[in-house]
């Protein structure tokens, strides 16, 4: 059987691929493939207002499942709340409205055993080509980046009586510390539901998922919040991008066409993906789909300006986790969130122009300068091979 279009792989970045194709192009023959039995999966995915156009906020909005007006961020020596809006996305919610829309497009519970540009070949045995297949089917091993770590733990939980809360918290540093940076991150799905999450920067994740669990319950009961159940619970580890060697990471791929955290299209500073997702979704809709490797070249370059844009956020990252203690990096998050709102905001949307960044680097850093300097210069894979 043969389409236009195949997206293997029914996440983020391929779901709303399909979606966006299905509402604006019905002249193309797509289908995603998911080895899931629903789309998604179990991820809360959120966003800032200013990281999307008003046109994208329209046409992403029925997958909305709560806005709120402002945020929270809470450290030992700072507290402020940010007039900016912020909204999640649910794994769950997410599913609900696309796999309707797709229809016959979807594919669940479908194995892909074998994937190349112009086919995929599934463990049924069954062979599907089509003019493109782009893979989106998650993060990709590679020794052409240098990663850190943001691995978390979250629970859905409702509680005995209403929490309080009225906006999120999208950082609370003022918890014990250790091999890096760690956060409490608070969403208030309704007066008594609560997502907490247990953060960590690392270089390496090692504590395990059962004493995070511990973190999210000790966090609970410091804000005197009864836990009647727990809903659901999501985990997972993403990358945090130091260094990288942008064409030797997209050669490993030979010439097959990429989307989402495969084709490491995300914030390199604070994970986001969703932002990077809907641009990708617009490209491709307003995108003439001519053969596998056309598309193929036309995505990594599309990558490639998301790549240049993020270099100043790979810096700040070689910084964060290069110089200083690993458990003296809440400081440099503290100095950070105690900068303008505007430059706050124009940070989550990876649209920070100069003055920003002279801003973001002047003044007495909270980290060893010496340490800063040699962490700034070491921008490429091969300048970590001597790293211990």
């Amino acid at each position: 059987m043969s389409y236009d279009l195949i997206l293997a792989g029914g996440g983020l970045a391929n779901g709303l691929i399909a979606w966006r194709l299905q509402q604006q192009r019905p002249d193309l023959k797509v289908l995603c493939i998911e080895e899931q039995p629903g789309l998604g999966g179990n991820h809360t995915w959120s966003f800032h207002d200013g990281d999307l156009s008003e046109a994208q906020h329209r046409w992403l909005e029925p997958l909305v499942v709560k806005r709120w007006a402002s945020y929270q961020v809470q450290f030992p020596y700072l507290s402020r709340s940010l007039n900016s809006g912020y909204a999640s996305i649910t794994g769950e919610h997410f599913a609900e409205v696309l796999m309707p829309a797709l229809g016959s497009m979807l594919r669940l519970n479908s194995t892909i055993s074998e994937i190349s540009p112009t086919h995929v070949l599934l463990a049924s045995g069954e062979r599907l080509e089509a003019r493109a297949v782009i893979d989106g089917r998650g993060a990709r091993q590679s020794d052409h980046l240098v990663l850190g770590q943001q691995a978390f733990v979250g629970q859905l939980l409702r509680l005995d009586a209403p929490h309080g809360l009225t906006a999120p918290i999208i950082m609370d540093a003022r918890v014990p510390q250790g091999d890096g940076y760690r956060f409490v991150y608070v969403l208030p799905f309704s007066a008594d539901t609560l997502l907490i999450e247990d953060t960590h920067y690392v270089d390496q994740h090692r504590a395990t998922t059962e004493q995070l669990r511990e973190h999210i319950a000790a966090y609970a009961q410091q804000h005197g919040w009864q836990v009647a159940e727990c809903l659901r619970e999501e985990q997972g580890v993403l990358p945090i991008t130091l260094a990288g060697d942008f064409d030797a990471f997209w050669d490993e791929a030979a010439g097959q066409p990429l989307s989402g955290l495969r084709a490491g299209l995300f914030h390199c500073t604070t994970g986001y993906s969703l932002p990077h997702a809907v641009r990708l979704a617009d490209w491709l809709v307003n995108y003439q789909l001519r053969d596998a490797a056309t598309l193929a070249r036309d995505l990594r370059e599309h990558a490639r300006g998301e790549w240049r844009n993020q270099g100043f956020y790979r810096l700040l990252n070689r910084m964060l986790f290069l110089a200083g203690r690993p458990q003296d990096r809440w400081q440099v998050m503290q100095r950070f969130y105690g900068l303008s709102a505007g430059l706050i905001e124009r940070f989550y949307a990876g649209n920070n122009p100069w003055y920003d960044r002279a801003r973001i680097l002047v003044g007495k850093p909270p980290v060893p300068v010496d340490q800063a300097m040699r962490a700034a210069l070491r921008h490429h894979p091969r300048h970590f091979e001597m790293r211990s």
